[in-house]
């Protein structure tokens, strides 16, 4: 995909001026927009259209964006479809959340629309490039110990137990589960699993570590000290 025309956006966020501004702006650049004001609806036309990229407001009555986004990440045909947390709040524990929730950035509003368009811009070539190239089907699963790793499905098994994990839970594993023993940096997991553009913050893989040795076992994912994470058989 090369013209913007090709990529479908969905923008949910119940604030009306909100997606007047961000739709129009989106709109002139050529892609492909629709619109909803609340999270079931959002979710609703997310399962219909099967969107590019979601831009999705955090604060939102009934269900919230961070709600939203974890329903979306349960559904296999949105595994590639990227989410654009789009929110008033800064607060660090905030942008923790969402990206535990499975979200691939974080925009805080306001923000002006050259900039915007210019993270959406980047985002889609990550996008394009993650689904250019297929996995040859024999390294679809990873095996470690009593890990199976199912990179086409988004599952992991543990022994008898089918873990479904959120989307960057799940690359973080799959990053540091390909190369047993091998150390990666904090920098290497951020660039790999979020990356290079993409601004998070410093509690960030560690919530993910937590959250991963919480529902693989403590004894898989080591930290080395001043350095980063390895995985162990």
């Amino acid at each position: 995909m090369n013209e913007t025309s090709d990529y479908k956006i969905l923008l949910v966020d119940d604030e009306p001026d909100i997606l007047e501004f961000i739709g129009y702006n989106l709109k002139k650049e050529g892609f492909s927009v629709r619109t909803a004001n609340n999270g079931q609806d959002g979710l609703k036309i997310a399962k219909e259209e099967n969107p590019h990229l979601i831009v999705l407001d955090v604060m939102m009555p009934g269900m919230d964006g961070i709600e939203t986004c974890e329903e979306i990440r349960k559904v296999p045909a949105l595994k590639d479809t990227l989410v654009v947390f789009l929110t008033a709040r800064g607060e660090d524990y905030s942008q923790i959340a969402g990206f535990d929730a499975g979200a691939d950035d974080y925009i805080t509003k306001p923000i002006k629309p050259k900039v915007l368009i210019s993270r959406v811009k980047a985002l889609l070539k990550r996008y394009a490039h993650g689904t250019s190239s297929k996995e040859p089907e024999e390294d679809n699963k990873i095996t470690v110990g009593d890990l199976i790793i199912d990179r086409e499905k988004y599952l992991v098994t543990s022994g008898s137990k089918e873990l479904s994990l959120p989307k960057k839970e799940f690359e973080l594993l799959l990053l540091l589960a390909a190369k047993p023993d091998r150390v990666f940096t904090r920098d290497e997991i951020y660039a790999s699993v979020w990356g290079d553009n993409i601004i998070v913050g410093d509690r960030t893989i560690d919530v993910h570590i937590r959250k991963l040795r919480e529902k693989i076992g403590q004894d898989h994912i080591r930290t080395i000290k001043g350095v980063g994470y390895k995985f162990v058989d």
